[in-house]
């Protein structure tokens, strides 16, 4: 076989390679651009079906997707999402990460204008099966106790359970997941009640978040 056959099919072999690559590149970009819509529609539903959870329906009538904010807490970039009434802002809701026993515990807390948590509900666990799983409001229904609950009800020396000296109940056997949720609740209130003139300030709408961003998170803490 001569230089030139061997040349010939080189490039062939290079020239086919391309146009696979190409087909394939088109490909990728169609399936993206069909999926993209439903993917981003199901993540917003999940969202809203997660504020529906700590938010009753009295509380708000805006879509709180289209009224999120940016804020730098002491952990790091959060985004937070306003609910308003009749255009007046009625509470806001974002996302706490906990350290529990088994991992991190992804949380969603509201907060209502004066202060008092509308509702907690915790989103992602890995905690023991029996024990530490009592935080999901399906299998028990300890995470409801905290609704209507501030830093005045109980003071903040009470926000504890009551193995350290405050007013929340732990588990039998498992002390360290819901001593990790009520701190990871004062410390969402205590940022609330610091940040409140840019909390509750009316988002604009230009400036609205449309996405669905990924939970913020938090650092690590004892």
């Amino acid at each position: 076989m001569n230089l030139a056959v061997v040349r010939e099919r080189l490039d062939y072999q290079s020239l086919l390679l391309g146009v696979v690559v190409m087909v394939t590149c088109a490909l990728l970009a169609l399936a993206y651009q069909l999926t993209r819509e439903p993917i981003q529609q199901a993540l917003a539903d999940d969202m809203r079906q997660s504020f529906s959870q700590v938010l009753p329906d009295h509380l708000y009538d805006n879509d709180l997707l289209d009224h999120a904010g940016q804020i730098e807490a002491p952990w790091g970039p959060l985004t937070y999402y306003q609910a308003s009434l009749a255009g007046d802002v009625s509470a806001v809701v974002f996302p706490m990460r906990a350290s529990g026993y088994a991992g991190k515990i992804e949380m969603l807390v509201a907060i209502k204008a004066n202060g008092e948590l509308s509702g907690v509900r915790v989103l992602v666990h890995q905690e023991t099966p029996g024990l530490g799983d009592k935080i999901e409001v399906a299998r028990d229904p300890w995470i409801t106790y905290f609704t209507g609950k501030s830093l005045h009800d109980p003071l903040p020396s009470g926000w504890a359970v009551k193995k350290d000296g405050g007013e929340f109940d732990q588990f039998t056997g498992a002390t360290i997941t819901p001593r990790a949720i009520v701190a990871e609740i004062k410390r969402a209130l205590l940022f609330f009640e610091a940040e409140q003139p840019t909390l509750l300030y009316p988002v604009r709408l230009p400036d609205a978040v449309g996405s669905v961003p990924a939970q913020q998170g938090v650092e690590d803490h004892d």
